[in-house]
């Protein structure tokens, strides 16, 4: 007595048959004729991770996939599945893929999965990453794993092919020349995409069951199939039983299913909560920044080293107008700044703060740098040439607020005006090197944070609810 088992079907079920009078030259234009799809599907793509994420914490805590997302996201894969089918993925048919989310039976491509009625609360924690990463370095040989350069060896381009990529174009040819698909290669192909859709689902967390690492070839999968003992005196075997009925497909439309209007809505839903997400994001970041990063109250500017031959450095003319707004809002925006300065000599440094007109009386004729830009974290300079100064800075008196030494720090209260910042050395002499440091109070800083807050808490229960109303119409059944 002997049994033959063969492999059981994975709950990915992906299937496909091969356009028997393909058009040869149709493929050049297939992937332009998909790009209203894939406008589509990069917001339908968003949903699902959104989505995802909620059915992550589902899982996690219930251990159930809710109905209604799993009907999306598998929705979302099968109509990936067709416009890939159609396109770049396989070239397999020239029916224009259709827009939705439901099977379509009479369309050429197919997938469907098993809905589990329990996943493992525990397994979801890692099985998207820690356990997939075996099947990520394979897939991603299939999709995309094989780059060449081409051009000089000073200017490389690199171009990046997966294997499915490679088999698709050899089809595309053998097509445009002959008229017909290899069908040995669409076999490997569907083979190879069959894989890959079965790790996405598994990584999506819609089962437990981990993806075979084997190559299902052609355009159906094998079914399991369990052969009951073998009598040896008759030699004869009763029929296999046939494969399990496939669930039921997902029906659109009525009280429950994904209508087209609760689609967008989710669709909606999960672009408020990114754009909460990055509100949030960005209040945090300068909460944290604020609290953390200040030196004696000021939010300063990494240093930067600025070293001339000249006699002065000066900042370009910063003009201050808050014509027609209170005098307290440079205060309010800004609060008072400060330039801080530390000598790489031994020689004291002047640094001071004056009305642009002053400064050019003072330096008209000097030989001096103009600071005009920061590239790659270095200071630009822009030399204008000239003598020495008549005098040393210090004995200038049109100065707002200065500071010398060593080791300087001005700090200056906003007003209105053409004004510029002059470092030198404090006796005039030529040869300025300094670590330069700018920055300022920013007490908006603190209006902001509270303003992104309140603008991600809203964004994000707008959002919440967009989602949940479409889910829960969507997970209702007909009676």
């Amino acid at each position: 007595m002997t049994t033959s088992t063969a492999p059981g079907p994975y709950p990915v079920h992906v299937d496909a048959d091969l356009d028997p009078d393909l058009s040869r030259g149709l493929w050049l234009v297939k992937w332009v004729l998909a790009v209203p799809h894939y406008v589509v599907l990069a917001f339908l793509w968003v949903a699902f991770a959104v989505l995802s994420v909620v059915a992550f914490f589902a899982i996690l805590f219930t251990g159930r996939y809710p109905r209604a997302i799993f009907d999306f996201n598998v929705g979302v894969m099968r109509w990936s599945w067709r416009v890939s089918y159609y396109a770049c993925g396989a070239l397999g048919t020239d029916r224009y893929p259709p827009f939705t989310l439901a099977e379509v039976p009479d369309y050429p491509a197919h997938l469907s999965v098993d809905r589990p009625d329990r996943l493992s609360r525990g397994l979801v924690l890692v099985k998207w990453w820690l356990l997939a990463i075996p099947h990520y370095l394979i897939v991603g040989l299939f999709v995309g794993g094989v780059a060449y350069g081409v051009g000089s060896a000073d200017d490389e381009s690199w171009a990046s092919i997966g294997l499915i990529g490679v088999l698709v174009l050899v089809a595309a040819v053998v097509l445009l020349f002959t008229g017909r698909y290899p069908q040995q290669v669409f076999d490997l192909v569907l083979g190879l995409n069959r894989w890959v859709l079965r790790v996405a689902g598994y990584v999506s967390l819609m089962t437990d069951q981990y993806p075979p690492f084997r190559l299902d070839m052609g355009g159906h999968e094998p079914h399991a199939a369990v052969l009951p003992p073998v009598a040896p005196s008759s030699g004869t075997t009763s029929a296999p039983p046939p494969p399990p009925a496939p669930p039921p497909p997902y029906e659109p439309g009525g009280r429950g299913g994904w209508t087209a209007g609760r689609v967008v809505t989710a669709v909606i839903g999960s672009l408020l909560v990114l754009v909460g997400l990055g509100f949030a994001g960005a209040g945090g970041t300068l909460a944290f920044v604020g609290a953390t990063q200040r030196d004696d109250g000021f939010l300063m500017t990494p240093s930067t080293t600025l070293d001339s031959e000249t006699f002065a450095i000066t900042s370009e003319d910063a003009e201050i107008d808050t014509e027609g707004a209170p005098s307290w809002v440079p205060g309010m925006w800004l609060g008072e700044v400060r330039v801080h300065a530390r000598a790489e000599g031994s020689a004291p440094l002047f640094v001071g703060v004056a009305a642009t007109s002053d400064v050019e009386g003072y330096l008209g004729d000097v030989s001096r740098d103009t600071l005009t830009d920061y590239r790659a974290g270095d200071a630009v300079l822009e030399t204008t040439d000239g003598g020495a100064p008549a005098t040393a800075p210090t004995d200038q008196t049109f100065w707002v607020t200065r500071a010398t030494g060593t080791d300087a720090t001005l700090t200056w209260d906003l007003e209105d005006g053409d004004w510029t910042v002059v470092l030198m050395r404090e006796d005039g002499t030529a040869g300025v090197a300094a670590d330069v440091s700018t920055g300022a109070e920013l007490p908006v800083i603190n209006a902001v944070v509270a303003v992104l807050l309140v603008l991600a808490g809203l964004t994000l229960l707008a959002g919440a609810l967009l989602i949940a109303v479409p889910v829960r119409n969507a997970s209702r059944r007909e009676r």
